[in-house]
């Protein structure tokens, strides 16, 4: 059960982040009106919600889960792999100062971000991405060891990043697409099968008793509704626009 989740606004800075979609630039009033919207969804779900002020200096600071990693005991603060976001994890760390006392850091040469890594009980996996290098995913892999849990490095071929096509929905359940449907990594997890037209619905996040997921993927919510699932449908056109997808967000712990 989730405690705590962080979010930021979107600035005006958004429509100009980074992305390698050509779904067009964002609608900034249909940015803050989905982000609030997802904010709402999030306090449905019971949580304390931290919501920090937009920052027009990182134009992709909303999507805060890239700049760390967290479990229960301890924090990770990531180093992310396009430097026009590196700066964002020092706003962070201060933020989360109020929630942990032990931190771990990635150190250059290595990058890492967030959205690579995919938490199943006491197993992570980290991707291999454009933004998470070899180097980022075993110094994160080592703090993980070193802290007796479980990691496996998995080099992406098709996705942007790992969290883009597999999500855990506990109870060894896995909603997954593209290469992680038959991928041998995920092979001990049962799975939703997300079919090619619906892939960016692969994204969704289990927070407490709900799974929110984008609006408009009607086989993906059936077979998440089907498997016992409560879900909050949320709009995500203009995130999407930019990469960015429902766990890119927020921060949960």
């Amino acid at each position: 059960m989730y405690k705590n989740v962080i979010v930021k606004t979107p600035g005006k800075s958004y429509v100009k982040g980074l992305t390698t979609s050509s779904l067009g630039i964002p609608d900034y009033e249909k940015v803050l009106k989905q982000h609030a919207a997802y904010v709402e969804a999030l306090q449905k779900c019971g949580v304390m919600v931290t919501h920090l002020p937009a920052s027009e200096q990182f134009p992709d600071s909303t999507f805060v889960e890239d700049t760390a990693v967290l479990t229960p005991e301890f924090a990770v603060i990531t180093n992310p792999g396009a430097a026009s976001r590196n700066g964002e994890i020092k706003g962070m760390e201060t933020v989360l100062e109020k929630f942990y006392e032990k931190f771990y850091h990635i150190q250059s040469p290595g990058t890492l971000d967030g959205g690579d890594i995919l938490q199943i009980e006491d197993h992570f996996y980290i991707g291999i991405s454009d933004r998470t290098n070899e180097a980022g995913a075993r110094q994160l892999k080592d703090i993980l060891t070193s802290e007796n849990y479980k990691a496996t490095i998995v080099p992406l071929k098709e996705f942007f990043h790992l969290k883009t096509g597999i999500t855990y929905l506990g109870d060894n359940l896995v909603v997954a697409a593209g290469e992680f449907i038959d991928h041998p990594a995920f092979a001990p997890y049962q799975k939703i099968i997300v079919p090619p037209e619906e892939e960016y619905s692969a994204n969704c996040i289990l927070v407490n008793d709900y799974v929110l997921i984008p609006k408009g993927f009607e086989t993906t919510k059936r077979n998440i509704q089907a498997a016992g699932y409560k879900t909050i449908e949320l709009e995500m056109s203009e995130f999407q626009k930019q990469d960015g997808g429902l766990s890119c967000l927020s921060l949960r712990f």
